[in-house]
């Protein structure tokens, strides 16, 4: 096994919460989809959208800071897994560094890229992932 799957195995063994930020509340979109698969697999899942209201039958938080800050009395999260645009990266990896309780690992959906927050969190001692689909990882893994 390649040590990066050994590394993602790892991480998703044990890893209980994970935020997904820019979750839709469209059934259709992959965030979606996504989120779903986790839930069954018996993940805590907490949405990060916007506009706030309720996916899934969950809460959502509006702002990264508002998961983080609410959700550390709760033991934190392990993983926030991102579904925005490779633009909005670095300003996201940005703003994880300044939370008070960072998730242990930062992921970045298919498609995705952002060179400069790959330095700046593994720098930080947060791991991370680009460009790989968290649900596809998992049943690449686990089934």
């Amino acid at each position: 096994m390649l040590k990066q799957d050994l590394q993602i195995k790892q991480i998703l063994q044990e890893a209980k919460t994970i935020a997904i930020l820019g979750l839709s509340p469209d059934e259709s979109k992959p965030s979606n989809k996504v989120a779903k698969y986790l839930l069954e697999q018996g993940y805590r899942v907490i949405p990060i959208y916007p506009k706030g209201g309720e996916i899934l039958g969950i809460t959502a938080y509006r702002t990264l800071q508002e998961a983080f800050s609410s959700e550390a009395q709760r033991g934190g999260i392990d993983i926030l897994d991102i579904f925005r645009k490779s633009e909005a990266i670095l300003g996201i990896a940005k703003e994880v560094l300044s939370l008070e309780v960072k998730p242990k690992c930062v992921w970045v959906q298919l498609g995705l890229f952002s060179q400069e927050s790959k330095e700046i969190l593994e720098n930080q001692g947060i791991t991370y992932f680009e460009n790989l689909c968290i649900k596809i990882e998992h049943q690449r893994l686990f089934e």
